[in-house]
């Protein structure tokens, strides 16, 4: 999901490092400690919130989040709660970072001093306004001049306590000038169209004789417009302050017309009075990436030279193998060529080929695999695409039991409390190893496709290049299952969606314990006791060095490494995937029922998605996961609502409303993850709802008529962002000299035939690029829709492009 502009889309994502938090100040009573939690916002729409943490002024967190980011947005913001405080206005303090200046903290450790959070401030939208000076001939004769002033419309403007009824106050600023005018309330939107005209007199009759307008003798340019807007709230505190914006009116020029769009700002001297140091400080570590990237037609040529990367002898001299090679960082690269490989089905070619070439490389048995070399690091991104089902199947359900239980399993005699018994930890912790070793070893057949038929050439070159070693089949498979896809699912649950949010210390210590036991159990290494450091680890591990789990281990990378397929439903019991409350639209079932909003609990499985009155009672609704036809977007004009999207099913579909942009788009990717493979998936759909017996986008009036052609997105937006890896400075400059060594060139010949055809594609794009830039320089107007008045980040981004200059590889 991206962000539409003239002619490309833009992609943003967003991977924030919540650290700590320190010096918050102390309750006002006699406990003074505070339970803590922190939230991120886009804008003023929160889109994650930490655990809490208990009685501590210095409350640390240790919590990653990372989001792509559906929208465009000017500030992200982090804001600091107490667990007793709800209200917005109360909350500790806040970060707010302007969209323009992320870059200055990127990947950064950064304390933040928390600031005062005040309603007046707490400000997003932007209102179109059209200001005209004209003459009016009064009933006697006299010539007036009255300022005429239209508030149009405003969009994006934030919701309060649930509901947003706005208003706009509209005020002429100047001496002796009090009059104010107010619109018509709108009622239950946060886009109101108000399209209403009021008059100010700007010239006094008495004194005003002559026929042209004189803008020194009146002082126009001492007057200003204001413009606020309030939601209408039926509470005791009043109506709340949405934001605002002044105009001069020298704006007006010697036409005497100005039609522009404003950013809303916040209300002038709007702050409390309340030291920066005394709300404390946050520490934040911040990684924001835009890319923009053109319709998929103008990468045809790089993508056509990167898919036919497995093909080409030796796979040195390959477009995919060579741009892996000289970015940096591996990840960059392979992240981008995993989903264009998957997209179009030729992953496991493209891996095997690099793969048996690194294999060949490779002197010692022992070190196969090891380094995070593109090999790795495109196995390792294909796991977490296709595997990430699998894994929530095998590892959920005994990890959310590990957490809810809390039972003791510290085994370091150094650490253990007065109140602990040793043996019973390490029976604690024995127990919960077995368990997760044997709901490992016997998931063989869960195993995606994909993944078995990597792992099955992985074995393959292996077991041929080191014929005299009968463990390198396995190993080399080990190393990828065990060391970088369950271990580390273990180690850090969150990170892989097991769990909302980092464990506590000591659910996380015994995840650590876990994880360095199953890591060593699936490496099948020579003398296990030796590969720990620390002594109680080898004393514990004394408990499975038994031939059996061995046999367990190597029973499970036989079945995984095997090229096959099972049927998955037949094997698999129901896993719950994710589930929380939505707001859900009657399907209309029955012929005469209401079609009405209500909040339901909603539970997707790996079976089906259903939704339920409250959490714990059974399914008022059950939607086989076969029967999901498409799980896409709904236009916000369809019910005048944000954050909805449709579940298309054959009769009908179903119509949702997240509780913010980010989780919507994690519904839709979780369900069309889950249903990508049904056999009846649409290629087209209707973006708007079917009300009033049509739909709102096409008009047709049948209610299973052909979906109007609207083409389903990508599953994975290969194509697109594969701009990312070869726009990089990194492939157009080239790596610093000391880096070469590691770039192998086999085939001189081959290798610079491919080069002149990567320099050739890469040099298309970058002049596609520069025309792009110069021509939306020239079309810029500030004060449009698409770049209101006040935003900062587009002047930015003016104000670079005027001063660089372009470029050539």
């Amino acid at each position: 999901m991206a962000v539409e502009e003239e002619g490309l889309r833009v992609f943003q994502s967003v991977k924030i490092k919540i650290g700590e938090a320190k010096n918050i100040p102390p309750y006002p009573g006699p406990n003074k400690m505070r339970d803590c939690y922190c939230t991120v916002n886009l804008d003023q729409e929160e889109v994650f919130r930490t655990k809490i943490v208990e009685k501590s002024l210095c409350p640390f967190y240790g919590e990653d989040f990372y989001c792509e980011i559906p929208r465009s947005f000017r500030h992200l913001s982090f804001y600091v709660f107490d667990r007793e405080v709800f209200r917005r206005g109360s909350s500790i303090g806040k970060v707010a970072v302007k969209k323009e200046d992320l870059q200055k903290y990127h990947g950064k450790d950064t304390w933040f001093q928390l600031q005062p959070v005040s309603a007046d401030s707490e400000v997003q939208g932007k209102v179109h306004l059209e200001l005209r000076l004209s003459e009016v001939i009064t009933d006697s004769g006299v010539i007036n001049h009255k300022l005429a002033t239209r508030v149009l419309e405003c969009q994006g403007l934030p919701i309060v306590n649930g509901q947003c009824d706005p208003y706009a106050a509209v005020s002429l600023l100047g001496p002796s000038r009090s009059e104010a005018k107010k619109t018509k309330v709108k009622r239950k939107t946060n886009n109101p169209q108000f399209d209403e005209v009021f008059y100010f007199e700007v010239t006094r009759p008495l004194s005003y004789t002559k026929r042209q307008f004189d803008v020194e003798e009146e002082d126009v340019d001492k007057l200003a417009l204001r413009v606020d807007l309030w939601n209408a709230s039926n509470l005791k505190f009043g109506d709340e302050f949405l934001g605002g914006v002044r105009v001069p009116l020298r704006v007006l020029g010697q036409a005497g017309v100005h039609d522009a769009w404003y950013f809303l700002q916040p209300r002038e001297n709007g702050g409390k009075s309340v030291k920066v140091e005394e709300l404390g400080s946050l520490r934040l570590n911040i990684v924001y990436t835009e890319d923009h990237v053109f319709p998929s037609e103008h990468y045809t040529p790089l993508r056509d030279l990167l898919l036919h990367s497995a093909n080409v002898e030796p796979v040195s001299a390959s477009t995919a193998n060579i741009l892996g090679e000289v970015c940096r960082e591996k990840q960059e690269a392979a992240i981008p060529l995993v989903r264009l490989f998957l997209h179009y089905g030729k992953i496991v070619p493209f891996i095997s080929a690099i793969a048996h070439a690194e294999v060949n490389r490779t002197q010692d048995p022992n070190t196969i695999f090891r380094g995070n070399s593109l090999t790795s690091k495109c196995i390792d991104e294909t796991m977490k695409l296709a595997g990430m089902h699998y894994l929530q199947v095998t590892l959920k359900p005994i990890i959310d039991e590990i957490c809810a239980e809390h039972k003791s399993c510290e085994i370091d005699p150094v650490k253990l409390k007065e109140s602990e018994n040793l043996e019973t930890n390490r029976e604690n912790l024995r127990h919960y190893v077995d368990r997760i070793f044997n709901v490992i070893t016997t998931s063989g057949v869960r195993c995606p496709t994909v993944m078995c038929d990597i792992f099955f050439s992985l074995r393959e070159s292996a077991a041929t290049r080191f014929q005299v070693d009968q463990d390198v089949r396995y190993t080399a498979v080990s190393s990828f299952i065990f060391l970088r896809f369950f271990a580390p699912a273990i180690l850090s649950p969150n990170l892989f969606h097991l769990r909302p949010h980092h464990p506590d210390p000591a659910t996380s210590r015994t995840l650590t314990l876990i994880s360095k036991t199953i890591q060593t159990l699936g490496s099948l290494a020579k003398s296990k006791s030796a590969n720990f450091k620390e002594s109680y680890m080898a004393a514990f591990y004394d408990y499975f060095n038994e031939q059996k789990y061995a046999d367990a281990v190597k029973n499970f990378l036989d079945l995984i490494s095997t090229s096959g397929k099972w049927d998955q439903k037949s094997i698999e019991t129901p896993i719950m995937l994710k589930e929380g409350f939505m707001i859900k639209r009657a399907q209309g079932r029955n012929r005469f029922g209401l079609k009405n909003f209500k909040k339901r609990w909603f539970r997707l499985t790996n079976h089906e998605f259903t939704y339920h009155r409250t959490k714990g009672e059974g399914a008022l609704c059950s939607i086989p996961i076969e029967n999901i036809l498409a799980v896409e977007r709904l236009e916000e004009e369809s019910f005048k609502m944000k954050n909805m999207f449709q579940v298309i099913q054959p009769e009908r579909a179903l119509y949702i409303q997240a509780n913010n942009c980010v989780e919507a788009r994690d519904w839709i990717d979780i369900l069309t993850k889950v249903s990508q493979c049904n056999r009846k998936r649409l290629s087209t759909y209707h973006p708007s709802a079917y009300l009033n017996g049509h739909w709102l986008c096409c008009k047709l009036s049948a209610d299973h008529q052909v979906p109007c052609f609207h083409s389903l997105p990508l599953s994975f937006p290969g194509v697109f962002i594969c701009e990312h890896a070869c726009g990089s400075k990194s492939v157009y400059d080239g790596p610093e000299q000391e880096e070469y060594s590691s770039f192998v060139i086999d085939d001189p010949q081959e290798t610079y035939k491919t080069l002149k055809q990567i320099v050739s594609a890469v040099q298309t794009l970058e002049q596609q690029h520069t025309k792009y830039k110069r021509d939306k320089f020239k079309k810029t107007k500030i004060g449009s829709q698409e770049h209101p008045i006040g935003d900062k980040s587009f002047q930015c981004y003016i104000r670079q492009q005027s001063e660089s200059s372009t470029y050539s590889i």
